[in-house]
């Protein structure tokens, strides 16, 4: 069984025309060209997902103003629970009715909220995020959190590992995933401050751009009963990440964790 713990999908209509932007976002802040695997719709995700023995997808959507949160978690709850596919919602932690869409996210049977420190422009140890992961935790609800520097957003960055660790001062974490293993393209700092915590990391647009040496020595350090497989598809194809954490030399035991049994527990299902 596999399990995707990160995805991201928009509706027909909207899905083409936002990866050319993002493309062209990452062009302009980095001079390369990186396109998305496969079109991020829900067709292509559930094609990818029977072409590569994917059992289910996590969709993360991200509301990347203070107005999109009822309209996201909308389209989020019409997929939730769907052929395989389960949904995240979002909001934007500067919402004034932040709290309110909080406790809808929950009663629409959505099982935690995406942030996104650098689409969002906040800091992740700021008190409008703290009051926001409380509450998170109050409720039960997982919170997936882009960690580290993104491709397509220019400095500083808003999630780096060192202002992780600060949230822990105030929640547990044990409910917090921290996205492209704990910190993109900032895993020396990942291994300084958040290995062995209690937040989950996932597996997410890393594959290629760490070294399997490190890659495997955060997985066994941090302990593979927090660790998530996942692919920030339509970015990264999920049949070529499976292939590249397999050929970690992980056992099979530890696989199954990263795979599908930590998933399951996090999904309850």
């Amino acid at each position: 069984m596999i399990i995707d713990f990160h995805t991201h999908i928009f509706p027909e209509k909207i899905a083409e025309k936002t990866i050319e932007i993002l493309e062209g976002n990452i062009l302009s802040n980095t001079g390369e060209v990186h396109k998305a695997a496969i079109p991020a719709t829900l067709e292509a995700l559930r094609r990818s997902m029977k072409e590569n023995s994917i059992d289910a997808s996590v969709v993360m959507p991200i509301a990347t103003t203070l107005t999109q949160s009822a309209t996201i978690n909308k389209f989020a709850q019409s997929i939730n629970n769907t052929d395989g596919i389960f949904s995240f919602g979002s909001l934007h932690p500067m919402q004034q009715d932040w709290e309110a869409v909080l406790y809808d996210i929950k009663e629409k049977g959505l099982r935690g909220i995406k942030l996104h420190p650098e689409y969002q422009q906040f800091y992740i140890d700021s008190p409008e995020s703290l009051r926001l992961l409380k509450k998170c935790e109050e409720l039960d609800l997982m919170v997936m959190l882009h960690t580290g520097n993104d491709i397509g957003v220019k400095p500083p960055s808003h999630c780096l590992p060192d202002r992780l660790r600060n949230i822990l001062d105030h929640v547990s974490g044990e409910k917090i995933i921290a996205a492209h293993l704990g910190g993109w393209d900032a895993w020396d700092d990942v291994e300084k401050y958040l290995v062995g915590t209690p937040l989950y990391f996932d597996t997410a647009y890393t594959v290629t751009d760490i070294s399997e040496s490190q890659l495997a020595r955060i997985i066994r350090n941090h302990g593979t009963d927090k660790i998530l497989f996942a692919t920030d598809s339509p970015w990264e194809a999920q049949g070529f990440t499976v292939k590249k954490l397999s050929s970690l030399g992980l056992t099979e035991d530890e696989l199954d964790d990263i795979f599908y049994k930590n998933a399951k527990k996090l999904l309850k299902i």
